[in-house]
């Protein structure tokens, strides 16, 4: 079980990505452009939320059963990595999506509709990127 959840969580990485990468432009560029706010962007900027979150339950499933989560071993990078600094990084990265979501659906200006997305999507996708356990960063992660 454990090797499948971790290829979920690993592979579904770029779904997330993916989506959060175009939700920004779309927003940004909508939001420089003044352009109005339309059911297709609903629905982008949903099933982002619903991307990331699915990522999130992934990755407290794993955070529970992981040989790499070890609390006592925090002074070799790789636990203290998978401990404390992955899961902090995407739980705030997931708060600011969620709240860029739920402050973008309560606006009533189509432009500050756009420019919530662009900055709290922003801002999220940043700190995933600084949080995911690269190649070149950790020793032994993959891409996939």
């Amino acid at each position: 079980m454990y090797p499948g959840l971790v290829h979920a969580h690993s592979g579904l990485r770029w779904v997330a990505l993916v989506l959060l990468l175009v939700s920004v432009i779309v927003a940004i560029g909508k939001w420089q452009g003044n352009s109005g706010y339309t059911d297709g962007n609903r629905k982008l900027y949903l099933f982002t939320l619903i991307a990331v979150h699915t990522q999130l339950v992934l990755g407290l499933i794993l955070y529970f059963i992981s040989p790499k989560v070890n609390f006592s071993m925090m002074s070799e990078k790789l636990y203290r990595f998978y401990s404390v600094e992955h899961i902090t990084g995407m739980l705030i990265a997931i708060v600011l999506i969620t709240i860029g979501y739920s402050r973008s659906k309560r606006a009533t200006d189509a432009v500050t509709k756009q420019r919530l997305v662009g900055i709290f999507y922003g801002l999220g996708l940043l700190l995933i990127l600084a949080s995911i356990p690269w190649p070149f960063r950790i020793p032994g992660a993959g891409w996939f």
